[in-house]
Order: structure tokens, then sequence, then C-alpha cells
């Protein structure tokens, strides 16, 4: 990894993971799933971190958020009907998907200033 590539600190990748966790269990999705989203060699969290990491490295903050919200995106396309044209007010699938995109929204944001 080049010396100027973005690097995440131990306490980002903690969140990081913290916030992958929580994103699977809202989303009623597995390790396993996120695994075959990001075609990593493995289902433990440190090989998924270090997919995420990655992306990180190479694209920054913006990259990492625009690569989880297309796999929430994937996600929604493969479960087709089930939510209908929206969700419900408090449905986690709803909540979890506005996260991600105010997360992705603030990045962008941050990156631009």
């Amino acid at each position: 990894m080049p010396a100027s590539a973005p690097s995440l600190s131990p306490e980002q990748l903690d969140e990081l993971q913290s916030l992958l966790k929580d994103w699977l269990r809202l989303t009623g999705r597995t390790q396993s799933d996120l695994r075959r989203a990001l075609r990593a060699g493995s289902i433990r969290m440190p090989v998924l971190l270090e997919e995420l990491h990655r992306t990180y490295s190479q694209q920054g903050a913006a990259g990492l958020a625009e690569r989880l919200c297309a796999i929430e995106a994937q996600w929604l396309a493969e479960e087709p009907g089930e939510h209908g044209d929206g969700f419900a007010a408090g449905d986690p699938m709803a909540d979890s998907m506005g996260q991600l995109d105010l997360l992705l929204q603030e990045i962008r944001g941050d990156s631009g200033s």
C-alpha cells in the first residue's frame, strides 16, 4: 500500500466492524451474505474488514460508503415484491438504507469542503 494511501485507524476499524454487525442484524443478512457481495475469501470478520479497508485505501471514505450502498441496493433487488414500492415507517430495512444514504451524503459533504 503506498504511503499516501488513506488508511483506517484501529478505532475506525472497530467502528466499521460495529457498523457492519448492526447493519447485518438489521437487514437480516449474515457475514456469508456480505462475503458473497464483497467476493471476499472468507466469512471471517477480519477478512471482510480487510476487503473494505482495501476499498477505503483505493477510493477513500466516499468509495467505501458507495460500495456499502451498492451492496444494500443489490440485496434489496434480490428481494422483489417483499417490500413493495416503498418501505413502511419504522421498517428496519428502510432505517438501514436511510442510514447508509445519510452516511454517504455526510462523507461527500466532508470531502467536498
